[in-house]
Parts: C-alpha cells; structure tokens; sequence
C-alpha cells in the first residue's frame, strides 16, 4: 500500500467529501445514500485503503497513551514482553511509551511520576522493584498490570506464569533421572518470581526425600543475572560437594553459570545437567543444549491489553496465569 493512500485519496476516488469517507470509515453510514456508501466502499477497496487504528482511536478525545516500565531490556525476557505488548496495543489503537529503570528504584520512581504527567490511560510494569514512589502509586489505583513479578508494593493484576509450579517441575526432573547432588542459583536481590522459584524448587525436593543440607544453595550480587551466575557459580563449584544437577531461575543466570563451569574444566551438560527458567529463542543460538522451562513471552502482550480493557470497563482483572512447558 502507497504511504499517500489517505482518506483524501479515497474521497478524490469516490467523488465525495472528506467528512463522508470519515463516517463510512468509522461506521457511520445512516447520513449516506446507499449508492455513496457502495462508491466509497469501492474506492476503499481499489486505492488499498486501510484504517489506521492508531489514529482513529486519537481522536476520541481519550489519552491513548500506554507506558511500559521495564526493569531491564538488555534481558531478552523483557525484551520480547515489550514488543508483544506494543504489538498488541498498537492493534488495539493505544501507543505505548516504553521506559527502563534498570533495575534502579529511583529511576522507576522518576518514570512513574513523569507518566502521571502526561494523563497516560494505563501502566505495564515488567519486573518491578520495590519503590516509595510505587507504593505511593499503587494507593492511587491508577489502571496498571504487573508482569513477570507480582506488585511489590501489594496486590495487583498479574500477568505471568505459576513460578511456584515451575521451580517443582525442575525438581521432579532431577528426582526423575536419579540426580543425587542437586543445586539452585538465584539473584541476592531477588524478586517474587525468583523466590517462589526456588521455594517451589526447594519444596518439592523435600517431599521427595532430600533434606535442606543436601540441596546446594548460591546466590549472586548485583542486578546482572550473568554477574549472578558467574559469581554464584565460584561458590557452587568450588565447595566440598560439586552437584551434578542446577536450577538456573533465569536463562541468563544459566549463561553465567555455564561459563564458571568451564572454567573450572567442567563440561556442561556431560559433567552438570542446567536448566533455566525463560526458555528465549535466543538458547537455540548461544546455548542449544540447555533445557528450560519455557514462558510464552510472546502471548503476554495479548493477555496484557485484554487485563487493561477489562480494567478500564470497570470490571474485575485478578490476573492471568499462563501455561509453560518443559521438554
């Protein structure tokens, strides 16, 4: 399609005004004669003509503006949630600004209050951290989803996966395979989503007969999960007992992980089977052998606009867990 087809152009082709093509376009076509709304139509259909969603919904007066404030769009996670959502809003009409924090309670703060300044109609706030300036936020009520971790601030619509269920998966994966020495890694400052990892992890490994001294625990500092995994990793594979299992609660803690390992002369998968939770298209490129927990990043976007319509129409929006696989 021409980037010049405009209504302008359909209205030349039909030999009407501006104004017609505008309300046959929109569904208005009671002020049209039958013969103006088919000529219209036909000249719709012959320049190619589509509506611009966008624009469309612009002009009903309403802010159409949606932001996203992510915690980190170097995570490939985050990333693809991003784009899925703005896919998705973009479909539905609404624009969204996208902000990241990196991980930075202040600069989530600072983007927060500088949304409420430009009257956007709704909030998606990926991996969101602990915050003043969020929990003054979430008193206010404003129309907001939160994604991958739950609010830190309280309750709220949640968009993600049943964290819990996933980190029991692994552990019955090991069990399954007669795994003896198995370990978990996680970030030091942890969320909702890696701490109910690892609970579920933990939990399901003690109801199959290991006890808390027997599972090898390591986090790692800072808010990179590679630094988490390589740092972890030092401590994992230099004590006493070297496991022969690892759950990873990100991709990018298992690309860490993996790289200690190797240098410690350790073969990864033959000597430590990983498995991460995230399962990114980005594995079958730098990691094709590491097994995960697979999260249809890629659906987020729809069930997140679909939360934020339910909320601005008033209705309830808890949340949505979605389904993930493993193989």
């Amino acid at each position: 399609m021409p980037e010049d087809v405009s209504l302008a152009t359909v209205a030349a082709r039909a030999g009407v005004s501006v104004s017609t093509v505008s309300r046959i376009v929109n569904g208005e076509m009671r002020r049209a004669s039958a013969a103006t709304v088919a000529r219209v139509l036909d000249a719709i259909e012959a320049v190619g003509y589509r509506p611009n969603p966008v624009g469309r919904a612009l002009q009903r007066g309403q802010s159409q503006l949606v932001a996203m404030i992510a915690a980190n769009l170097d995570n490939p996670a985050m990333a693809t949630i991003a784009s899925s959502t703005e896919a998705a809003l973009r479909e539905a009409g609404y624009v969204m600004i996208l902000c990241d924090t990196h991980d930075r309670p202040e600069l989530q703060d600072e983007y927060l209050s500088a949304m409420r300044a430009q009257m956007v109609r709704g909030y998606v706030l990926v991996a969101a951290v602990p915050s003043p300036g969020l929990s003054e936020f979430s008193a206010l009520g404003a129309p907001t989803v939160f994604v991958n971790r739950r609010n830190p601030a309280g309750i709220g619509p949640f968009v993600g996966i049943d964290d819990r269920a996933a980190g029991a998966t692994v552990a019955d994966h090991f069990a399954d395979l007669g795994r003896r020495a198995p370990a978990v890694v996680f970030p030091q400052l942890s969320s909702s989503a890696s701490r109910d990892r690892v609970s579920g992890f933990l939990a399901r490994l003690r109801e199959r007969g290991w006890s808390d001294e027997a599972i090898i625990q390591a986090d790692g500092e800072g808010r990179s999960h590679l630094q988490v995994g390589y740092d972890a990793g030092a401590r994992i594979f230099g004590g006493s007992k070297t496991p022969d299992a690892i759950l990873c609660v990100s991709d990018q803690i298992a690309y860490g992980v993996t790289r200690r390992a190797r240098e410690r002369g350790l073969k990864i998968p033959d000597d430590c089977e990983l498995v991460s939770i995230d399962g990114t298209p980005l594995n079958q490129w730098v990691a094709p052998w590491l097994k995960s927990i697979e999260i249809p990043y890629t659906g987020y976007g729809a069930e997140i606009v679909a939360g934020l319509q339910l909320i601005w129409q008033g209705e309830p929006f808890g949340g949505r867990l979605l389904p993930y696989t493993f193989g």
